[in-house]
C-alpha cells in the first residue's frame, strides 16, 4: 500500500507539469515546465511540515516565492527582457497555494482548480477575442445578472407568505435567476456564434432566448422577404422545440426528487417535436439564416415582471386547484401557456415537488401549457408572418399538437 502523502506529492508533481507545460509553450521567462513542477511540490512539503509546526510556515512559503519570481522579474528587466502582465506571475501563487492544498485540503478539489487554471491559461486567445466581441449592453446584461443573483436574492427573506403558503420571495426570485440564467446563456451563445450560425444553431439560441421571441422575428421577416418562409419555419419549429428540452431542465432544477415522475411523458413530447424538425430540415437545409439580434434577456424590468408573473401564476394554479380541482388547474394552464412556458413549468414543479400536487396531474398541465404556446405562436404567424409560412407553421406545429394530444390521452 503506497502511504498517502507519496500519492499527494505526485499528484502535486503532475499538476505542476501540466500548468508548467502550457507556460513553457508560451515561452514564459519567469518560469517554465520544472520551475512550476518545483513550485507546486514545494507547496505540498510546506503544507505537509505545517502540520505539524503551524500554519505560519505556508506564509512563509508563499513570501518566498513571491520574492523569487519577483528576483526573477527584477533580473529580466535588467536585460530589458521583461514583457508587460502578470499572468505566469499569479500562475505561480496559485500553483504553490494548490501544492499546500493537495495536502492539508480535499486533493479532488486541488486538482479540479489545477485544471482550471491550465484551461484559462490554454484559452487566452478565445477569451480575448470573446472580450473583445463584447459590447457595452453586453457588460451590462452581465452586470445585471450579477444584480438579480448575487445582490437582490441573498437579501430576499426565505419564508412563506399570503394565501395558500405558496409566495416565498427567495425562492420566487429563484426562479427569476433560473430563467434569465437560461435565457443569458443563450444571448452570451448568440454573441459567440453570431451571424455565422446555421438554421439549427438558429433556433436553439433562439429557444434558448425566448422561442416567442424568435417567433415574431421570423414572421415579420417573411413579410418582407416571403422567399424566407421555408427557413423561418425550420428555426421556429427548432425554438419550439427546444422549450420542451428547457422545461425538462426547470424540472430537474426545481424538483429533482420527482424528476423522474414529471420528466417521462414530457421527453417523450420532446421527442416528437425534435422528430418533427429533423424530418423537415431534410426540406429546409443549406439555407443559413441572419439571426435577428436578441434584446439584453437580463433587463432588472423583464426580470421583475417574469418574477410577478410567476407569483400570479403560483397563486392561480393553487386557487384553482383549491376550488375548481384538476380542471381548474387545466384551464390556468392553457391560459398561461398563451403568453410563458417558463412560469407554469415552474410553479407545478415547485408543487408537485413539495407533494402538493399529483405527479400526473402536473406533467398534463405543464404539457397543456406548452401545447398551448404553440397555438399562440401560430396565432403571432398568422398575423405577422406570410401565408406560406402560416401553412408550414400549421403543418409543423399541428403535428406536434396531435402528438401531444395522443400523449395525453394514452399515456397512464
Amino acid at each position: 500500500m503506497i502511504p498517502d502523502i507519496y500519492i499527494r506529492l505526485a499528484v502535486a508533481l503532475g499538476l505542476g507539469l501540466l500548468v508548467g507545460l502550457q507556460r513553457e509553450r508560451v515561452d514564459s521567462g519567469v518560469a517554465g515546465i520544472r520551475t512550476f513542477a518545483l513550485i507546486t511540490v514545494f507547496g505540498a512539503v510546506v503544507g505537509q511540515i505545517g502540520k505539524t509546526f503551524g500554519g505560519w510556515l505556508v506564509a512563509v512559503g508563499l513570501l518566498a516565492v513571491a520574492v523569487l519570481v519577483t528576483a526573477g522579474n527584477l533580473a529580466r528587466l535588467s536585460k530589458g527582457e521583461a514583457e508587460p502582465g502578470q499572468t505566469t506571475e499569479i500562475t505561480a501563487l496559485l500553483m504553490y497555494g494548490v501544492g499546500v492544498w493537495l495536502v492539508v485540503g480535499s486533493m479532488p478539489v486541488a486538482v479540479v482548480l489545477a485544471g482550471v487554471i491550465a484551461l484559462l491559461l490554454h484559452l487566452r486567445e478565445p477569451l480575448h477575442e470573446f472580450a473583445g466581441r463584447m459590447g457595452e449592453g453586453d457588460i451590462r446584461a452581465i452586470m445585471q445578472l450579477v444584480l438579480i443573483a448575487l445582490v437582490i436574492l441573498p437579501l430576499l427573506p426565505d419564508e412563506t407568505f399570503g394565501p395558500y403558503d405558496v409566495l416565498n420571495p427567495y425562492q420566487i426570485w429563484w426562479m427569476v435567476v433560473l430563467i434569465v440564467g437560461l435565457s443569458l446563456l443563450g444571448y452570451v451563445a448568440f454573441k459567440l456564434f453570431g451571424a455565422g450560425a446555421g438554421a439549427v444553431l438558429g433556433g436553439i439560441l433562439g429557444g434558448l432566448i425566448s422561442s416567442t421571441a424568435t417567433t415574431v422575428s421570423y414572421a415579420r421577416r417573411t413579410k418582407e422577404s416571403p422567399d424566407l418562409s421555408r427557413l423561418a419555419a425550420l428555426v421556429v419549429m427548432i425554438a419550439s422545440t427546444v422549450v420542451f428540452a428547457r422545461v425538462l431542465v426547470e424540472i430537474a432544477a426545481v424538483a429533482p426528487g420527482s424528476f423522474l415522475a414529471l420528466a417521462p411523458p414530457l421527453a417523450a413530447m420532446l421527442g416528437v417535436a425534435v422528430a418533427v424538425s429533423v424530418a423537415f430540415w431534410f426540406v429546409g437545409r443549406g439555407e443559413d439564416p441572419d439571426l435577428p439580434k436578441p434584446s439584453n434577456p437580463a433587463e432588472l424590468k423583464a426580470a421583475v415582471t417574469f418574477g410577478v408573473l410567476y407569483a400570479v401564476v403560483l397563486l392561480a394554479v393553487a386557487f384553482a386547484r383549491d376550488r375548481f380541482g384538476t380542471a381548474g388547474l387545466y384551464i390556468v394552464a392553457v391560459l398561461s401557456g398563451l403568453t410563458d412556458v417558463d412560469a407554469i413549468t415552474l410553479s407545478t414543479s415547485r408543487l408537485v415537488g413539495g407533494g402538493r400536487l399529483d405527479p400526473e396531474v402536473g406533467w398534463r398541465a405543464i404539457l397543456i401549457a406548452a401545447l398551448s404556446n404553440m397555438v399562440f405562436k401560430a396565432g403571432i404567424v398568422a398575423v405577422l408572418g406570410d401565408r406560406r409560412l402560416l401553412g408550414r407553421i400549421a403543418v409543423l406545429f399541428g403535428a406536434v399538437v396531435a402528438g401531444g394530444g395522443v400523449i395525453l390521452w394514452l399515456w397512464p
